[in-house]
């Protein structure tokens, strides 16, 4: 047997020390967080450790207006806020307890809440029937990563550096694995807007009763494009053959432990609870927002609702950028955007599915090929293993151009 196949989950797994203790014993010592930072040296982090944690306040903010009928702009303001550094502790909670944790457990942990907050919001939308918001916030996420936030960081990154160098290679199988996901929503539009079966409609809106084929076609390719994330290798960019780069990232991916082990639990379930209550108070209040104000809802879903998950990521990719550290940047927000199409995206059709809710992989036209072109754009510009700030302008222009096209859609 491997050394690796041996190898506990946990790191003390193995210690014979801790086996021999009562399990009130070790709960305790788990608790206490024995050699590690202590519960207070915790909670102090993790409440003050970032300045994005003033928007905190508007957590009970979203509470008491959805509680008391506040105006329906209110609720989705404050919700949509308090959402924002709620997505970074998450992540700061998936981090620290990632500290801690094996190999094995802590790639499970970070595949299962990379990407918690969409998940959340979609899973919200779903179960309140809003189908749209759901496609449209998944559209968005993926644009919003590799055009917005790509493109700020290629922007920022460019006017500290003339030129920034990355591994090409990498770069380009991730992005060829972006556009493989691309096509695979390119598909099912083919099948609903050129061929007979997929043209019939048995109601006014075909989002709310798609074709049998229709459905066939977005579960089972969102089966398939879940049992391809089950395969890591794949999306695990070749090793750069500059050795200053990976010593550089590999440092750079170690995480500092500020908080104990179960405090980062205690503080990942709990920031999980809360994201669930603001995400339901988002959503229910979309609709009205959307009728009050005269705010296109594609605009919604594309454009504002994935600035609440990608927040922390756009800070973190631009930082990166700026510091010359151009793989990890990429690895942000194309790894991020391969994340929702390979996972988060046919995870919320599985679930629609159990749920009775015809969601579908079936995008608008227009959505389809603004998709399409963007991934495009991304593929050409990571093709020369170089970024400038001309790239980052080019990414954000056509962003804008996008964002202006949904607010009249």
């Amino acid at each position: 047997m491997s050394s690796s196949e041996s190898a506990p989950l946990l790191e003390n797994g193995g210690h014979t020390g801790h086996r021999n203790l009562p399990f009130t014993r070790r709960v305790i010592n788990f608790m206490k967080g024995e050699s590690e930072p202590s519960w207070e040296d915790s909670v102090k982090f993790f409440i003050f450790g970032t300045w994005l944690n003033i928007l905190l306040v508007f957590v009970p903010l979203s509470f008491i207006s959805h509680s008391m009928d506040w105006d329906v702009g209110l609720v989705f303001l404050f919700s949509f806020m308090a959402i924002v550094p709620l997505s970074k502790l998450l992540g700061e909670a998936t981090d620290q307890l990632s500290v801690k944790l094996g190999e094995t457990m802590s790639g499970l942990l970070n595949a299962s809440f990379g990407n918690a907050v969409e998940i959340i919001i979609g899973v919200a939308a779903l179960l309140n029937g809003q189908l749209r918001i759901v496609q449209t916030s998944m559209i968005g996420s993926i644009l919003s990563n590799i055009l917005l936030v790509l493109g700020c960081s290629f922007l920022a990154g460019g006017l500290y550096h003339t030129e920034g160098l990355f591994n090409g290679t990498g770069a380009q199988a991730s992005a060829s694995l972006m556009t493989l996901l691309c096509i695979t929503f390119v598909v099912p539009a083919a099948y609903a807007s050129t061929t007979d079966p997929g043209k019939e409609n048995y109601c006014s809106d075909p989002d709310e009763c798609p074709t049998a084929g229709l459905l066939f076609i977005s579960r089972g390719t969102a089966i398939l494009l879940l049992g391809l994330k089950s395969h890591p290798d794949l999306f695990i960019a070749p090793s750069s053959q500059n050795s200053d780069v990976t010593v550089a990232l590999s440092e750079t991916d170690e995480t500092e432990p500020r908080m104990g082990t179960a405090a980062a639990g205690v503080a990942l379930l709990l920031v999980t609870v809360v994201i669930a209550f603001c995400a339901e108070h988002l959503v229910t209040s979309i609709e009205e927002t959307a009728a009050r104000y005269s705010i296109p809802k594609a605009f919604i879903g594309v454009i504002l609702l994935p600035i609440v998950g990608n927040a922390a990521e756009h800070v973190t990719s631009v930082s990166m950028a700026m510091k010359n550290k151009y793989e990890l940047t990429i690895t942000i927000c194309v790894g991020s955007s391969i994340q929702i199409a390979c996972l988060v995206v046919p995870l919320l059709v599985i679930i629609g599915w159990i749920v009775n809710q015809p969601l579908t992989l079936y995008f608008h036209n227009f959505e389809t090929i603004v998709l399409f072109v963007s991934v495009f754009l991304v593929n050409l510009l990571l093709m020369d293993g170089k970024a400038n700030y001309l790239e980052g302008l080019m990414l954000l222009t056509l962003y804008l151009v996008i964002a202006l096209a949904f607010w009249v859609v």
